[in-house]
């Protein structure tokens, strides 16, 4: 199995954890996304995936784009551990949480929106960190509502077992702190990653644990 994948993709970011929980050996192919590599819109990449985004996943003769159905693919085919919970009520609820992130959060601060933004709107890294800052604090306040009723134990967000869920979120909250998001009033997601980022799968998908990744800054 291949991973297309970039460090700081948070997409890819959850096919890597859900790689990583379920202990299925994969290659690595790095797609640079800065300018001026712009690897995503090479011909070769296209040919993968013509909306040029990723993470896409090769797997023998079969090719998947779109995180959340990589990630289902993978549960479907290696299902332990399970990242669904057993009932079927139970898995509309994280798959709602998951959506809640990947559908309504995520698209708005992804690079292409951000470089249309600075391109055809002349906005400066302050009003685009304002763009992220405005539509994940949106969907962070309703989802520190929500996790107070579905967390089990206060370090997931549905339950007491990582899930899709959790997959998602912890990569949110990256791209929140990236963009200087104030997350301080969101104790319940703040605590939720706080553990779920010691786990080894978790660290091991971590974007500063990626080769591509720049060294730390001294």
């Amino acid at each position: 199995m291949k991973l297309y994948h970039y460090h700081r993709s948070s997409a890819a970011y959850r096919v890597r954890i859900a790689l990583n929980l379920k202990g299925i050996p994969w290659q690595t192919a790095l797609v640079d996304l800065r300018s001026p590599a712009n690897a995503q819109h090479t011909p070769e990449f296209r040919a993968l995936n013509p909306q040029g985004l990723i993470p896409v996943v090769a797997d023998g003769d079969t090719t998947i784009t779109q995180s959340l159905a990589i990630i289902e693919y993978l549960e479907e085919n290696h299902p332990q551990p399970p990242l669904l919970p057993g009932s079927a009520a139970d898995r509309a609820q994280v798959r709602s949480l998951a959506l809640s992130i990947a559908c309504d959060i995520h698209p708005l601060g992804n690079l292409r929106v951000l470089n249309y933004l600075r391109s055809s709107f002349h906005a400066d890294e302050n009003a685009v960190n304002a763009w992220v800052a405005e539509w994940i604090g949106l969907g962070f306040e309703a989802l520190e509502q929500r996790v107070k009723h579905t967390s089990g134990d206060g370090r997931h967000m549905f339950g007491t077992d990582v899930t899709l869920a959790d997959l998602c979120i912890v990569p949110q909250m990256y791209n929140a702190r990236r963009y200087r998001v104030d997350v301080q009033p969101y104790a319940a997601l703040r605590a939720i990653c706080a553990h779920l980022e010691t786990l080894p799968a978790f660290a091991r998908a971590a974007p500063q644990a990626q080769p591509d990744a720049p060294p730390p800054t001294p």
